[in-house]
């Protein structure tokens, strides 16, 4: 086959993807503000579906296909402002997915960055319900009830590959579709955490009540202190809200 046959097929295989409305998005960190990426070197590609601006690959780079609302998904999620790296498909187990996923690692509030410990892959819906509660319910809380801004978040985790404790029932963790938050540093550095501030000051405990009310305002389920024991020192989020919720 001659270089130029080959040309000829690579540009009818890209042709292809886009009309069938996926898109070609590379494993590259998207920035905040209009940079979606920190690498961009050319200018968007504009599909029948709404897509992410997409950069020059280098050679080495995997390309991710994703489809349409998923682009579109990434897109918001680096509109809101969040450093972020889009990961690849995985199927790690029976039941244990990572699919549509990203890797989070910084977070916008109205005044800056904030940031984040301890996350691996998150779905991508539930993660930009975490960034838009974290700016505009956790640091907004801060500023109302400590008068300081939120610096970061402490979370335990987001995917694991196990089941709801005490069932036979695959956890949202097992696909990356929950988060646990133990914890939030203020910018004067006060840590406020579940497991002391639940039942500690007036104002540890009004902040805790009200960042747990607005999380039940964005994600499907919200598990806390009041639900169990094994939720006494975390807030447990999961999904995004598609009609019913469950909060408590």
């Amino acid at each position: 086959m001659t270089r130029k046959n080959a040309h000829a097929l690579v540009s009818l295989g890209l042709a292809a993807l886009m009309v069938s409305g996926c898109s070609v998005v590379p494993q590259s960190s998207y920035g905040g503000g209009n940079a979606y990426y920190a690498n961009q070197t050319s200018a968007p590609v504009t599909t029948s579906a709404p897509v992410a601006a997409a950069p020059r690959m280098a050679a080495a780079a995997v390309p991710v296909v994703r489809s349409g609302a998923e682009a579109q998904c990434l897109s918001d999620l680096g509109a809101s402002g969040v450093r972020f790296d889009p990961l690849p498909d995985q199927y790690r187990g029976e039941g244990c997915s990572t699919l549509n996923t990203v890797q989070m690692h910084a977070l916008r509030s109205d005044s800056g960055q904030l940031d984040v410990s301890n996350l691996g892959p998150v779905t991508c819906p539930v993660s930009n319900a975490f960034a838009a509660w974290a700016r505009f319910g956790v640091d907004r809380a801060a500023q109302e009830v400590f008068g300081t801004r939120l610096a970061s978040i402490q979370t335990m985790g987001s995917y694991a590959c196990r089941n709801v404790a005490g069932s036979s029932r695959r956890s949202a963790h097992a696909t990356a579709d929950a988060i646990d938050i133990s914890g939030f540093v203020l910018a004067d550095g006060r840590v406020i955490t579940l497991s002391d501030g639940w039942d500690g000051s007036a104002q540890e405990r009004e902040f805790l009540r009200i960042v747990q009310r607005s999380a039940c305002r964005r994600f499907g389920t919200v598990l806390g202190p009041d639900y169990n024991a094994a939720h006494e020192d975390h807030f447990h989020v999961e999904g995004v809200i598609e009609g019913s919720s469950f909060c408590r």
